[in-house]
């Protein structure tokens, strides 16, 4: 098991909050695997963006290897309670996960998490970076990932400040959409739908949005077989309590879904 052993006064003290309780599950589960992304030196301090890896109970077939990401934008906190709620969830029942390796990235962004800003310090929005040619050495570290972690799925945790409900991009694809569906209606349980019929300046129907921006973190354009990728939404002014268990139920939902898709392709 490789852990976050990096000195203390590396870290500001706001991201060592946020990091300890994942590191405490790794250090506590063998089934949680606490490594390093990769890192960058900005002005005096060094920033690391960390991956903390489930493995779920192997079962007949391949594990699939799904990707979740949160914290791309600084002030969206709500994603990264809901990984940390996730995986204290699977230790202690790690059969929620059969089939799978979680790759987890609580914090994509620590400059803009540390400001409390949707931009890191640079100012960019770096969901609008990717795959772009971009500098920025977050984005740079991600891109690399989603090159060689060969995920089977993506998904991208988001709060909405413009939105009263819960919402997620589907990309267009059916897979996605199907995915997505099951995920908001299980969600619903803590959290209202946004049923409006443009959201986010896109055409939305019951929550899910086939359109997207440009530049959002997606695998990689030639990443064969392309893997599901959804982003899934909650309304950033509610309490971040109530957004990260609407996230987690979400997950799980996928996790199960996606489960019966592949045990159906199995069968044909």
């Amino acid at each position: 098991m490789v852990m976050l052993n990096e000195p203390v006064q590396v870290y500001p003290h706001k991201l060592r909050r946020l990091y300890w309780p994942f590191l405490g599950l790794a250090e506590s589960f063998a089934n949680v695997v606490g490594t390093v992304a990769g890192s960058f030196q900005l002005a005096e301090r060094r920033y690391t963006i960390p991956r903390f890896t489930f493995l779920g109970p192997q079962v007949s077939v391949p594990q699939k290897r799904i990707g979740l990401f949160a914290l791309v934008h600084g002030d969206e906190p709500a994603g990264a309670v809901a990984l940390l709620q996730l995986l204290q969830a699977l230790t202690d029942r790690p059969e929620l996960a059969s089939g799978y390796d979680l790759v987890l990235y609580p914090v994509c962004n620590p400059t803009g998490y540390e400001d409390d800003t949707r931009h890191n310090r640079g100012g960019a929005d770096l969901n609008r970076e990717f795959w772009r040619g971009s500098s920025h050495p977050e984005v740079l570290i991600i891109e690399e990932e989603l090159r060689t972690q060969s995920f089977d799925g993506i998904i991208a945790l988001h709060a909405d400040d413009t939105s009263d409900g819960l919402y997620g991009y589907a990309h267009g694809r059916l897979l996605n959409e199907e995915l997505l569906v099951p995920a908001l209606q299980a969600s619903e349980c803590v959290l209202p739908r946004n049923r409006a019929p443009v959201i986010d300046g896109f055409a939305a129907r019951e929550g899910v949005i086939g359109d997207c921006f440009s530049g959002i973190l997606a695998p990689a354009p030639d990443h064969r077989p392309r893997p599901f990728e959804i982003i899934f939404e909650t309304p950033a002014r509610l309490a971040v309590e109530r957004q990260a268990e609407a996230a987690r139920i979400a997950l799980l939902s996928i996790l199960a879904t996606y489960r019966g898709f592949i045990a159906y392709a199995d069968n044909l």
